[in-house]
């Protein structure tokens, strides 16, 4: 099969013939049909984030499975599955907790891009391949642990439902399960990538009484408005910070950062009222750092971090698949262009342009 593989950090990936195992004791193998293109990978491609090499990336993939393995009993040959970025054993503290998210087999999968359990099941000749995030969907199929998989319904669109692997459902989660802001109440969303405008759809689902959009892209904005948006602030043409105050009165209730950047970090936090509540949700750099006055805190400010959006996938993606269906929830808008896989680099150098929104690999 053909996958895309990244030889080293700050190279183009390479789509090359490569080999992949059967199914082990529960695992199961799915045909990719689509998979999102995330900035999440970019961040491991350009080595901001650390990641063995050779590795396989793509982690929002979304196909049917072909095959199972010994022991898997939540998925059957023909399943509609879509893939999570966030791996949950069920067995841990934090998934006992409710909290699945945070499951301690997560950081491991990540920094060592190997299945659950440590194992691998690509290969180029004799050489090994990695995993990243336990998933590598940049290939035509990829075998995964069958809990890294949500069965889905079969007439929702792969190539749309995909994004809900990552970026979508962490925007949306991070409005309605870290926020949970409530009916009437304010919040101002920085960054108006696919996480962002995620989110906007998840805090107007929610009924926020005012949605402020922040970024300094027009047609961004554009989309933020179009999704739910009540206000937009270009940060290239104003202070966000001043006019979140001014907007707001006091502060936002809840303000959340979806790029990853520290500096944006800071203007968030200080757009939150007494007692407010920011979130970080873009992955910064490994090794960067956030600071934050003392001071703050004694106002009864609040931070606090997400993974996806602490979503609890085996509910909210059907849930979330649901809502879009119904036509509540336009994820699709999200999708700015559509590639092949061999068209791979050019949809990363389109993301980190900020050319598109978000685009899909279609198989």
């Amino acid at each position: 099969m053909k996958a895309a593989i990244l030889y080293e950090v700050n190279a183009p990936l390479k789509v090359e013939r490569v080999t992949l195992d059967e199914p082990q004791a529960n695992e199961v193998l799915v045909k990719i049909v689509a998979t999102g293109v995330c900035h999440s990978d970019l961040h491991f491609m350009k080595g901001e984030m650390p990641t063995p090499v050779p590795v396989v990336p793509g982690h929002e993939g979304a196909g049917i499975v072909e095959k199972v393995g010994p022991g898997v009993t939540t998925l059957q040959p023909g399943d509609h599955v879509v893939m999570m970025v966030s791996f949950s054993c069920g067995k841990c503290r934090y998934c006992v907790e409710g909290k699945p998210t945070q499951c301690v087999e997560n950081l491991p999968i990540m920094s060592m891009a190997t299945l659950p359990g440590g194992a691998t099941r690509l290969h180029k000749g004799e050489q090994q391949l990695n995993h990243l995030f336990g998933l590598a969907s940049y290939a035509e199929y990829a075998v995964v642990h069958e809990r890294s998989c949500v069965k889905v319904r079969e007439d929702a669109p792969l190539d749309v439902v995909c994004l809900l692997g990552c970026g979508t459902s962490t925007g949306i989660g991070a409005a309605i399960n870290t926020a949970a802001i409530k009916p009437g109440e304010s919040i101002a969303i920085f960054g108006c990538g696919g996480v962002g405008l995620s989110a906007v759809m998840g805090a107007k689902l929610a009924g926020a009484g005012k949605i402020i959009a922040v970024d300094t892209l027009s047609r961004k904005l554009s989309m933020a408005k179009k999704l739910g948006a009540d206000y937009v602030i270009n940060a290239k043409k104003e202070d966000p910070i001043m006019k979140v105050m001014e907007l707001t009165g006091t502060g936002a209730d809840y303000a959340l950062e979806c790029i990853g950047n520290v500096n944006v970090m800071t203007q968030a936090f200080a757009s939150i009222r007494f007692g407010g509540k920011f979130i970080v949700v873009g992955m910064a750099p490994l090794g960067t750092m956030l600071s934050i006055a003392p001071f703050e805190f004694l106002l009864g400010k609040t931070v606090t971090g997400t993974v996806q959006g602490d979503i609890k996938a085996q509910l909210d993606i059907p849930r979330y698949i649901d809502l879009y269906m119904n036509g509540k929830l336009p994820i699709d808008k999200l999708i700015t262009k559509t590639y092949s896989l061999d068209e791979i680099n050019e949809a990363f150098e389109a993301l980190a342009k900020g050319e598109i929104i978000r685009s899909v690999i279609k198989f």
